[in-house]
């Protein structure tokens, strides 16, 4: 058996074919395009759609794919009716008018309820549905379902409307971790009879046929939260306790041992939903958005005596660099001389370094540790993070794919299939010279910039 996984994050998309021994065996990528539209931000559905399914097409002719399984970036939804979109499939960095998020944020619940921070922009995806609703009721009133964006995508390649937890748990105002139901946002909208019913990530919700008439039915999978795959695809390996430090547009960072207790709404800590329900304290910043802003679009390795020289130098970028994440409302700035390129690319490698270890702190991280994702190409992030942690274990993907490879491994186990996807692999830490004394220089900055900031706003 073989699987196809498409993983639809916000800045790139890809499809993934995994063999039941859990090796990719072929790949494709793409970019979703995002338009002006009656006031919105909106995807070019047809455009991304045409895609998936061709690409979908020849991996079902070349590689005898017998299902396809979505992995999904989160704070978006979309409303359909029995056949289409009502309304076009809203893009989430975009904010509301003044006047319209006056009204609207009024009416979401107490982070007591849901666990889900009031944060710029979409990041909370039931924001952004309140505010549709007010300016176009009838894409509303037309919609027969209101569906997660794995689930949308799941529907459109041929499977049944259906909604997922880890989707719906994840910073949403739609979700009530502790009661494991619907919010009371969904019931005062009166929003719950247009929410179909529940099936595990995963599950078989359909079947489809891509190429020739003469080839078998491919089964659709409901589809997953990408950073709930991720945390799937290391439980499922009997690890132990452990935090997993998902990279890519977002870093987010997962402990499911951190106390709730322990989450500050104002830092960007939340509760996502794992793919059976569970809590999972999260906190989680913009980590690869940062690092092209910092870096200038850096591609490709960073050359080792580039961060010693970054260091030596004392060359830093202090946050935020992009929306939401544990500083909030900080404008982000580089500290030192200016830095050639090379440098450049390295302190912004050494921010998402010491942003991730700041969050590790906040989260209350003392177990096993295991970084994933594209922002840890060579294994150099996950290697910063051992010297600046040397008390605590660290793992790395053995791929860069943990999000597409738990979305394979779900996809496997739903119908009774053996998975065998390759156990993280152990880090070497690095050994620059001075990064403690650099981490500790950074934290005082961003201590003093708070500090500074109080005042000011204080003064004012």
């Amino acid at each position: 058996m073989n699987v196809a996984v498409l993983d639809f994050g916000k800045t790139n998309s890809k499809l993934f074919v995994f063999g039941k021994d859990g090796r990719i065996l072929d790949e494709r990528r793409t970019q979703p395009k995002w338009a002006r539209q009656g006031g919105f931000s909106v995807l070019d559905e047809a455009a991304l759609h045409g895609w998936a399914f061709g690409a979908v097409a020849d991996a079902v002719e070349n590689h005898g794919v017998e299902g396809v399984m979505v992995s999904g970036h989160g704070c978006t939804f979309a409303l359909v009716d029995d056949k289409a979109l009502t309304h076009p499939i809203l893009d989430y960095e975009q904010e509301p008018p003044a006047e319209i998020a006056a009204r609207i944020d009024r009416r979401i619940p107490d982070f007591g309820e849901t666990f889900s921070p009031r944060l710029p922009l979409g990041f909370n995806y039931g924001r952004h549905m309140l505010w549709l609703q007010e300016v176009d009721p009838d894409a509303f009133a037309a919609a027969k379902w209101i569906l997660g964006y794995p689930q949308y995508w799941s529907w459109r390649l041929g499977g049944r409307p259906v909604c997922e937890v880890s989707y719906l748990g994840c910073h949403s105002h739609l979700w009530a971790p502790r009661k494991r139901d619907f919010s009371s946002l969904v019931d005062a909208e009166g929003w719950r009879g247009q929410m179909p019913a529940f099936e595990r990530a995963g599950a078989v919700i359909g079947e489809q046929r891509f190429g020739g008439a003469g080839r078998a039915p491919v089964a659709i999978h409901n589809g997953v939260h990408d950073s709930n795959a991720a945390l799937h695809a290391y439980r499922r390996q009997e690890l132990g306790p452990l935090t997993v430090v998902s990279t890519g547009t977002w870093v987010v960072v997962l402990n499911p041992d951190c106390p709730l207790e322990a989450l500050d709404r104002e830092r960007d800590m939340l509760v996502n939903v794992d793919v059976d329900g569970g809590p999972v304290p999260t906190i989680r910043f913009m980590g690869g958005r940062e690092f092209a802003a910092i870096s200038d679009g850096w591609q490709g390795p960073i050359p080792h005596r580039s961060i010693q020289q970054a260091i030596d130098a004392g060359l830093m970028a202090l946050p935020s660099f992009a929306a939401g994440g544990p500083m909030p409302d900080r404008p982000g700035r580089l500290a030192g001389r200016t830095p050639d390129a090379g440098e450049r690319a390295a302190v912004a490698l050494l921010y998402v370094a010491l942003m991730i270890d700041l969050c590790l702190d906040l989260i209350h991280s003392n177990n096993t540790v295991i970084v994933d994702g594209g922002l840890n190409t060579g294994g150099l992030l996950a290697g910063l993070l051992a010297q600046l942690r040397p008390g605590q274990g660290f793992l790395q993907g053995a791929s860069l794919e943990g999000s597409a490879t738990g979305a394979a491994a779900l996809a496997f186990e739903s119908v009774g299939r053996d998975f065998a996807a390759e156990p993280p692999e152990p880090v070497q830490a690095t050994r620059f010279g001075g990064l403690a004394g650099y981490r500790d220089a950074w934290r005082d900055l961003i201590a003093g910039h708070g500090a500074a900031a109080k005042a000011a706003g204080g003064a004012r």
